[in-house]
């Protein structure tokens, strides 16, 4: 079995596929300090309560936008697993060519989503990541990375709201009954909501127009990614597992059988 694990500013998102299918998906909080042992030991138990036994794992592909964690859990891996992981990083096989200005600066979850949406949808395709940031990334029929987009993300939004007003409470994301807010919360919720689906739907179109690339599938993606995907009817598919389904497509192209150490 492979684990791929998708490590973000807020979650860590662990999948376990048996060949193509996802046996598991787990999450851990990104920002808590953790030791090698403390990751090793979270991993263990939280397969365990998925009925998978670790000794079953034979290889570990690693996606990370958060560098000041990677060497504890590198170590986890190395010491829990006896695997090698495969990190996401320049220089290795994705079938998505980065045309931009500087590629070391994409981030490996926008290069593992764009690899999924191309691998399984086609091009040309825009992918769009509701995360700690919004993101809008665009592939070409010939799967080439023609642009990144980045927006706040609802949620960041949302924080930024509570924290630099001192009467906006924290409030639930969710869309409201009606735009025509009565009281605070439902009032931050419109904005937030709605102010998301008309950014959305703006920044779809403004791409379609300028990329002149004819018709453009839209894939969505990221755990508020639903909201946003069932009011509009510009984006087409919304895929909760794309990011992890991205990785196994890289791990596929990378012809190693397994990371064990022997």
């Amino acid at each position: 079995m492979l684990v791929a694990i998708d490590i973000g500013n807020t979650n860590i998102t662990v999948g376990v596929f048996k060949e193509d299918e996802i046996k598991a998906i787990f999450r851990l909080t990104t920002k808590m300090p953790r030791t090698s042992d403390e990751y090793g030991m979270l991993l263990l138990n939280l397969l365990e309560q998925n009925e998978i036994d670790h000794k079953d794992i034979e290889d570990v592909i690693v996606a990370s936008v958060v560098p000041n964690i990677m060497h504890s859990f590198e170590r986890a891996i190395v010491k829990y697993f006896h695997i090698i992981p495969i990190m996401i990083e320049p220089g290795i096989k994705t079938g998505i060519r980065i045309a931009i200005d500087n590629p070391k600066q994409v981030g490996a979850d926008r290069i593992v989503d764009a690899a999924a949406a191309y691998g399984l949808y086609g091009g040309p395709v825009l992918v769009l990541d509701f995360g700690t940031a919004t993101t809008y990334d665009l592939v070409d029929a010939n799967g080439t990375f023609l642009t990144g987009i980045t927006a706040p993300g609802i949620q960041s939004a949302a924080r930024a709201l509570s924290d630099d007003a001192a009467k906006l409470p924290e409030i639930e994301i969710k869309k409201p009954d009606s735009i025509l807010a009565k009281d605070t919360i439902s009032s931050m919720q419109a904005g937030l909501i709605y102010g998301q689906i008309g950014q959305t739907e703006y920044i779809i179109r403004q791409v379609k127009k300028e990329a002149g690339l004819g018709e453009i599938k839209v894939v969505a993606t990221g755990g508020l990614g639903r909201i946003i995907a069932n009011e509009t009817e510009l984006i087409d598919i919304y895929d909760p597992t794309l990011t992890l389904k991205g990785m196994l497509f890289i791990y596929k192209k990378q012809n190693r059988k397994s990371g064990k150490i022997k």
